[in-house]
């Protein structure tokens, strides 16, 4: 379904994340959105219940190294779900191509090895305002997607 006339953040009957324990991966690569989706996350979880201790976020330098970065929290602590979020920016090579297949891939892996939610909170956009629109702008905020997701995966 198209997103363009949409804000897809108006999330109805948010589960309780009571007692739940969410990891959040974030890339510091584009971090006005990034930190932007983080918030968004961060405040749907808190919205649900969640305690802000039972959140443990880490950064990593860009969106290719999510998937490290949500196999390593994995393995670190216990968790219910992590939720990996990044942003990649269309530019003039095909580099755009292999780091949003490469992420996509390898965030679906860590979840399926691991048997756990890993949610997949990553703007792939054409332009820096597709971004701003995702990120808290027109279009909503795909960080309280992520969130929303991983709770109702839960």
């Amino acid at each position: 379904m198209s997103s363009v006339h949409q804000n897809l953040s108006e999330i109805k009957n948010l589960p309780n994340g009571t007692g739940k324990k969410i990891g959040i991966v974030v890339s510091k690569w584009n971090d006005s959105i990034t930190y932007a989706l983080l918030e968004g996350a961060v405040n749907t979880l808190l919205s649900a219940n969640v305690n802000r201790e039972d959140i443990l976020i880490n950064e990593v330098p860009g969106t290719f190294e999510l998937p490290f970065g949500a196999q390593r929290i994995l393995k670190a602590k216990k968790l219910d779900a992590v939720i990996c979020l990044g942003c990649v920016i269309q530019g003039e090579t095909r580099h755009f191509d292999f780091i949003c297949d490469a992420t996509a891939n390898g965030i679906m892996r860590v979840s399926l090895d691991n048997e756990l939610p890993v949610i997949f909170g990553v703007l792939t956009t054409d332009t820096l305002q597709q971004a701003l629109d995702r990120s808290g702008g027109l279009h909503g905020n795909k960080g309280v997607e992520a969130a929303a997701t991983a709770l109702q995966l839960l």
